[in-house]
């Protein structure tokens, strides 16, 4: 088939692409064809550009859809971090959930502690009146299940489904609004279920993991604005008490100023996205004292566990302690440092800048991980070698600040020691792929979990080496988890979006060379692959010596074997020859043109550097091992 016709043929794709066509719309630039009798060999070509067009429109659906969820979630973490008003921000989070999984109704429940049941408190898309004024038994219906478990559940078809206990008033709700399929994931605050978010189809449907992860997220964030909106009613009691207190706010009217000023200065900060150390930048000057951030593992283990069970802050050898937490995990504390004698508005306005700070850590932390998630998904795409357009490749990667184009190392790193029990290695391989997702985002690259350990793709800078970055990998890696971690490095890549098969090449043999490391008893150290050699390979626990022999000349190998050429012997001779292409030609009694054009077939297959000492050294090996394993000749 042509160029011309190929070229032609994409022509009515990428028009479809450019309009963002639905996937029927490609169906019909065949069938055009076929109605203005084009030849059959256009016909093919079109049909031949049509999986390409339709995957490269599916791509673009997966980033758009990615990137409305980054957006969605980024927007409120926003609402949350200038709550107002609680309804609101529940309605936003509803209404956005509903908007990306694509549902026809979206609706959170909350449970009544006092009465002892749960109610409906947001819904969208609803149009039953009785579905929105529900009250439920606490553990009924498809939310008893989810608050029982405090796992989602979901359900393809709810009335066919025996897993959750239904009841006359639940079924009967769900059955006047219509629906079919319902997906519900917990609200929790530390280890309680305070409610349930909820997505939900009038028709079948069988929900996505992704789509199950998102909507957690959005529960992740409702619980948080519930509690925030908890801890700002104590607030305005607090205020209320001492509005109703008239002789000590006429006392203490300069402090409350002072704690107006400090609500409306740590609002703005926040708007405009200022970080924790600028919260405790300002309460310093605030209180007229020094005010730090501390991480948890920095702060006063006793006084930091004792503030966030009473959520207020504690007095600790002349400092105060406020822990910053947000649904029972600390986070950290805001340390004020030789302020002994702090009045009750001073103390408040010390636990009102921490309940800031583990609003704008979550908030960070959320969209850190919508990152880490998508460096991640790209690098995994890379390491499958999937049949990807280059193009889209370079695209994402420009998204994350990564240029496929530049020169890469892989690094393969392993954490080690021995962990007590599944739950501590599990943190511990959280913790390791959370530091490496930060080294990737800083250092320009990408980062994700892999084989029990953390690939990383990193640009090699001006002067740099693999065995440089290898190392400083391994120390950054090992600070940041408290722990030693081993990082093998690979040679360096190119050409990573034309060739993403270079990728899982280079992270075999950054595993090959971190496994050397671990032989050699040097786990917690950083090396490359040029450290090694074939010593690497040799040392690793598999010993995977054919492996070797088809990575290193398993194209020579093959190519032979499919023309009935004589490369191998070739290189045989060169190497003997002292790698002389005159001596060789008079060993292989062959002209040194001959011989000129084979070595030149040998370097399109195995690469431009396979002369260079390291390469010659692995192929000599490669050659004589593949001829010890050959079977002999009858």
């Amino acid at each position: 088939m042509s160029s011309d016709h190929m070229q032609s043929a994409e022509m009515p794709f990428l028009e479809l692409l450019a309009r963002g066509a639905s996937a029927d719309a490609y169906e019909q630039p065949e069938l055009l064809a076929r109605a203005e009798g084009r030849p059959a060999e256009w016909i093919a070509a079109l049909r031949q550009a049509k999986p390409l067009a339709l995957r490269v429109r599916a791509e673009l659906e997966g980033r758009r859809r990615r990137e409305a969820e980054l957006s969605a979630l980024f927007e409120t973490a926003h609402d949350l971090a200038g709550l107002r008003d609680l309804d609101a921000v529940l309605q936003a989070i509803v209404q956005r959930a509903r908007s990306l999984l694509g549902t026809d109704v979206a609706y959170l429940s909350l449970n009544d502690t006092e009465r002892g049941d749960t109610y409906m408190r947001v819904t969208e898309g609803s149009v039953a009146a009785r579905f929105q004024q529900l009250r439920l038994g606490m553990g009924e219906g498809l939310g008893g299940l989810v608050a029982q478990t405090a796992r989602p559940y979901v359900t393809d078809d709810y009335f066919k489904d025996d897993r959750f206990q239904h009841t006359h008033t639940i079924d009967t709700g769900v059955r006047d609004e219509g629906l079919v399929a319902i997906l519900g994931v917990p609200l929790t605050l530390g280890h309680h279920v305070i409610g349930v978010l909820f997505a939900a189809d009038r028709r079948a449907r069988v929900f996505e993991r992704e789509q199950i992860a998102l909507l957690g997220s959005f529960a992740a964030l409702a619980a948080a604005a519930i509690d925030t909106a908890n801890l700002l009613a104590e607030t305005r009691s607090a205020l209320a008490g001492l509005e109703r207190a008239n002789e000590i706010i006429q006392d203490r009217s300069g402090v409350i100023e002072r704690a107006s000023d400090v609500h409306d200065r740590l609002a703005e900060l926040v708007l405009r996205g200022g970080g924790v150390h600028d919260v405790a930048a300002a309460v310093s000057e605030i209180l007229d004292g020094t005010v730090e951030f501390a991480e948890a593992a920095a702060a006063p283990a006793g006084a930091l566990e004792k503030s966030g069970a009473q959520g207020h802050a504690v007095l600790h050898k002349g400092d105060w302690i406020a822990a910053v937490a947000a649904g029972g995990e600390v986070l950290g504390a805001l340390v004020l440092r030789g302020h002994p004698g702090l009045d009750p508005v001073d103390q408040r306005t010390l636990e009102r800048a921490a309940m800031v700070t583990s609003l704008l850590l979550l908030a960070r932390r959320s969209a850190a991980e919508a990152e880490q998630r998508v460096r991640g998904e790209l690098l995994d795409d890379l390491l499958d070698a999937r049949d990807r357009d280059p193009r889209l490749l370079r695209e994402r990667a420009a998204r994350l600040h990564a240029d496929l184009d530049a020169l890469h190392v892989v690094l393969a790193a392993r954490l080690e020691g021995d962990a007590t029990d599944a739950d501590q290695e599990a943190d511990a391989r959280r913790r390791l792929a959370a530091a490496a997702s930060h080294l990737a985002a800083t250092g320009h690259g990408l980062a994700a979990a892999r084989d029990g350990g953390t690939v990383l793709l990193l640009p090699l800078g001006p002067g740099d080496t693999g065995t440089d970055l290898a190392r400083r990998a391994a120390r950054h890696l090992g600070t940041a988890v408290h722990a030693p971690v081993t990082v093998g490095a690979s040679a360096p890549a190119e050409d990573l979006a034309a060739r993403p098969q270079t990728v899982a090449t280079a992270y075999a043999e950054a595993r090959r060379c971190l496994e050397a490391l671990r032989v050699l008893g040097r786990a917690g150290d950083g090396a490359a692959a040029e450290d090694f050699g074939f010593l690497g390979l040799l040392l690793a626990g598999d010993r995977d010596i054919p492996g070797f022999v088809d990575r290193t000349i398993g194209q020579v190998v093959a190519y032979d074997q499919r023309r009935g050429t004589e490369l191998l012997r070739t290189l045989d001779a060169y190497f003997t020859c002292g790698m002389s292409p005159a001596r060789t030609k008079d060993e292989l009694h062959v002209h040194v043109n001959t011989v000129a054009q084979r070595l030149e077939r040998v370097g399109r297959l195995l690469g431009d550097d396979w002369q260079s000492p390291a390469r010659a050294l692995e192929i000599q090996l490669a050659l004589r091992l593949h001829l010890l394993s050959a079977p002999a000749p009858h």
